[in-house]
Parts: C-alpha cells; structure tokens; sequence
C-alpha cells in the first residue's frame, strides 16, 4: 500500500498555494501507476520518491498527463513531508534534471529550501514572441520593454514575457489549445508571465496547459529559471533576494523566495507547505 499525502506549497495556509501530491516510498510504483495517480488527483504535478540511501532519494514527478523533469512546488511539497518525519535534515534528490539539494528547516513550521539545477537563459525569437502573444490574446504593447522576451531554464524550459501593467497581468484570457501546442512544439513547460513592481518584487502568472492545467499557482522551477534570467541580464546581484507573488488572481496566494547561489548558475528556492484533506 502506498500512502498518498496531499500537501500545497509555497503558502502557510491551506486556501492557499499550490497542491501535489506526495508518495515518500513509490518502490513498486509502475509508470502507469503513478501517471494514473497524478491523475485522479489532478493536481499541475505529485512527486514520487524512490529512498537510495540516508537521506537520498530518486525523486520523479508526473503531471495528470505527463511525467516531466523537474517540479519546484512538488519538491517542496516533498521535503517538508520529510522534514516533519524525519526533522531538519539535508536531502539529496536525484533527479531527471540533474541532483536538488533541500536543506530542511524547522521554526514555526518547516521550510524547505531547494538548490536548483543550472540555470540559462537564451533571447526568443521574434516568432516564438509573436505566437505566444497571439495566443495569449495580447498586443506587443502590453509587453514591459525593460525585461526582453528570454526562454529561460533551471531544469525545465519556461518562455519568460514581462506585463507592462498589474492590470494586464490580471486579465489573462488564453487560448488554450493553441498555447498548449506552441509549448509542446517549443518544448515550454509553463509560460512565466510577471510584472515588476520593483527591481526584486514581482508578480506572476503561469499557464501550464502542457500539464492539462489552466494555471499553476505557485511554479518553484520557473521561479528558478526567472531568477536565472534576471541574473543573467544584469538586473540581480548575487545574494539579492527575490520576493514572487504567484496564485492571488486565481484565489490561491502563494509566496516563492529565491536567490541567486554566489560564484553559481543554480538557485535557492524557499518555501513553506501544509497538509490538506
């Protein structure tokens, strides 16, 4: 019998963040059996780990219709799980993407703290920018020019566009199928949409139609690669500290911190995760 905890991340409450589903031991677990429990929980991705040792384990995550490489939420999701069974500790998480360390934390709850894969970035190209916004149902000039359009990664691929305006953010009206079939042809896992309201806080949305989901209210890998992105473009120094607000347009508030690794490409991602019915 495997257990399956339901837990949302990157929130303190239970009303908000994002949900996964979490299998601490999935040994025995087909393919088709976690893909078919991703699934019935319907939840963007669950993560499934495999122990390989004190405190190691193989971590692979599926989303209702697919597995892919690497989840930020889920892993989070994950290691407070652990951490409240185990306690402050640090995991090494094997995964598609290349190996995540979480340093585990308790004070008033537990904390859980990611170290992502390498981050890169690299400029779209003015079709992939044209399509998406045709999809997306907006004008090239609801785009903030400060922050050019990039494909960014930290262990999965995120096309990165920046609203002008809170307001444009907030009214977000897509077309699914053909967003969705940009993504899969481009190899995007979510389409990170943020706006700046200053120089290390921002606001995003991600449409994650590859996943069979709508929007994703917290994305810790995308938050990872925009991290990334901002670094890359000169707009963060090293040990600067990202606040992101994700998830409060669709009712679900979620709160992502992260911070670029000094001398690194990779990523601190933090955040918190409760258990829920």
């Amino acid at each position: 019998m495997h257990d399956v905890l339901k837990y949302v991340a990157f929130t303190s409450t239970a009303s908000g963040g994002n949900a996964a589903g979490v299998v601490l031991d999935a040994r025995g677990l087909s393919d088709g059996q976690m893909l078919a429990i991703a699934a019935d929980l319907g939840y963007s991705e669950s993560a499934f780990l495999f122990p390989e040792g004190e405190h190691a384990y193989q971590i692979r995550y599926f989303s209702p219709l697919a597995e892919v490489a690497f989840c930020g939420h889920a892993t989070i999701a994950a290691s407070v799980a652990l951490g409240e069974r185990i306690g402050p500790a640090v995991v090494d998480l094997r995964t598609q993407a290349g190996p995540v360390q979480v340093e585990i934390t308790k004070g008033d709850g537990v904390t859980a703290t990611l170290t992502s894969p390498p981050a890169s970035i690299r400029p779209a190209t003015d079709d992939e920018v044209r399509r998406a916004l045709a999809a997306l149902r907006w004008p090239a000039e609801d785009l903030d020019p400060a922050y050019p359009p990039h494909v960014a990664n930290a262990g999965n691929d995120h096309l990165v566009l920046a609203a002008a305006t809170r307001e444009r953010l907030a009214d977000l009206d897509y077309d699914f199928d053909a967003l969705g079939a940009l993504m899969a042809e481009r190899g995007w896992t979510t389409v990170h949409l943020f706006w700046a309201e200053s120089s290390t806080v921002f606001h995003a949305r991600d449409p994650f139609p590859p996943g069979g989901v709508v929007e994703d209210p917290a994305t810790g890998a995308a938050a990872a690669a925009f991290t990334g992105y901002l670094r890359a473009l000169g707009r963060l120094g090293d040990g600067e500290v990202v606040t992101i607000h994700q998830g409060a347009d669709m009712g679900r508030p979620s709160l992502l911190t992260t911070t670029p690794v000094p001398g690194d490409t990779r990523v601190k991602v933090s955040g918190t995760a409760v258990p829920i019915q």
